[in-house]
């Protein structure tokens, strides 16, 4: 099977990894000290909604859940490119901490409740913002389906950073695995919590 695979220029794709969420709050420290961008305290996962009753349940669970606790507030929005996306907004005071443990948590949660629940294909990407005192802005992505992360810097106009996007990269090291086909550093503009 894998000569065939081989033969075709077909390859396996990556097995995604949630368990990578857990080392964005290494990262934080690393790019707060390294390139001076301090986590902004919001996340947010993106998903091709499904249809029916029990996609339907399942992300009123996944809200309740998370705004029941003393974790983020978390708000269900849409895009123009028909996906949605829960965003997590720590409060105030957990925000201005470099700590982003709990909000990674939640995340991970709602990236393995969509997974668990048999959705896990319709997951797109997750995404942690960050900024700094210039006031850039600058998200690290998981894509899912990969299992890796890039770095999404935007500015007005629709347009993005690349050079911050790379000096990002460069900084992270090896503290993320971060996605090595620049092709699928796919753009987010007006993504729900950057």
């Amino acid at each position: 099977m894998s000569f065939l695979r081989a033969l075709l220029g077909r390859s396996k794709p990556a097995k995604p990894d949630l368990d990578a969420l857990f080392a964005l709050p290494s990262a934080a420290v690393t790019l707060r000290a390294g390139a001076g961008f301090a986590p902004t305290g919001t996340g947010s996962v993106a998903f091709r909604a499904a249809e029916g009753r029990a996609f339907a349940d399942l992300q009123r669970d996944i809200t309740d859940l998370l705004n029941a606790d003393d974790g983020p507030a978390v708000e269900p929005a849409a895009d123009e490119y028909g996906y949605t996306w829960l965003v997590l907004r720590a409060a105030p005071e957990a925000a201005a901490s470099a700590d982003i443990s709990g909000l990674v948590t939640d995340v991970h949660a709602v990236n393995t409740s969509l997974e668990s629940a048999g959705f896990g294909p319709s997951l797109l990407c997750s995404l942690v913002a960050f900024a700094d005192s210039a006031g850039r802005r600058v998200a690290l992505v998981y894509l899912y389906k990969r299992g890796t992360f890039y770095p999404f810097a935007p500015l007005p106009g629709r347009r993005r950073d690349n050079a911050l996007e790379l000096q990002i990269e460069a900084a992270l090291g090896a503290d993320l695995p971060v996605e090595k086909d620049k092709s699928r550093w796919f753009p987010v503009y007006g993504a729900p919590g950057l």
